[in-house]
């Protein structure tokens, strides 16, 4: 898998790629990661990127030619047929989710577009595949939202993960239903008046996945009841 992110600080993405698990998928080869520099497709002296928004208003905005020109950029320094899938950073994107991970992980080229400042200059968006945002708040810029994207999508990838059942079974995945994973105990047994239960350690496979669903509905519904809906399941489901 290729993944590209344009940006227009660069040395925030060396340090990340070189200590998480996403540099042991570059190791491996699994993972490709190029970081363009916007700064680089600048235009004057000072390599601007931005200017002021036609009609007034505060801030400065991002031009669409110094963004599409490092997107292009990036698909040809890949050689690849077809360009990359590109997806634009923002806070008026989608909501990133599980099942976007689970969509771009199966892609063989994702870029990633990081915003600063107020904002993209609307037209950027006739250039890109998805907007998606991390939430309902604002950042900076978009440099920590790609990298949680790219965590979340990277750690989908087949053998990026020294286990490949580590992210099966976990919150939002198809086999949770795409609800809350269930709790976890490990070492030791007693701690503190807070024991584990005694379910988990009786062995009986057949009860421990029964508590696990249990538990993982019960949570769900404490927590997240957003991500449950009017249908079965102890009067709850999933939303379509």
């Amino acid at each position: 898998m290729r993944v590209a992110i344009v940006t227009l600080f660069p040395e925030l993405f060396e340090p990340f790629a070189r200590l998480s698990f996403v540099g042991k998928a570059i190791e491996s080869g699994r993972l490709t990661l190029h970081v363009e520099p916007l700064r680089e497709h600048g235009l004057g002296k000072h390599r601007s990127v931005d200017d002021t928004p036609y009609g007034g208003g505060s801030g400065m905005v991002m031009r669409p030619d110094c963004i599409v020109s490092a997107m292009e950029q990036v698909d040809q320094l890949s050689q690849e047929p077809e360009p990359a899938h590109r997806v634009l950073l923002s806070p008026q994107g989608a909501r990133f989710t599980q099942a976007w991970a689970a969509d771009l992980a199966q892609r063989s080229s994702v870029t990633l577009i990081c915003g600063r400042y107020e904002g993209f200059d609307e037209r950027v968006r006739h250039f890109v595949d998805a907007e998606l945002s991390l939430g309902d708040f604002v950042l900076t810029g978009g440099e920590v939202a790609a990298m949680a994207v790219l965590e979340a999508m990277v750690r989908l990838i087949p053998g990026v993960l020294g286990n490949s059942d580590s992210p099966r079974e976990e919150s939002f995945s198809s086999e949770c239903s795409g609800l809350l994973e269930y709790p976890q105990y490990t070492r030791p047994a007693g701690f503190r008046g807070h024991d584990v239960p005694e379910v988990l350690r009786s062995g009986d496979h057949g009860r421990i996945a029964e508590w696990r669903r249990e538990q993982s509905l019960d949570r769900t519904r404490q927590r997240r009841p957003d991500l449950l809906g009017p249908g079965p399941r102890g009067g709850s489901s999933k939303d379509s």
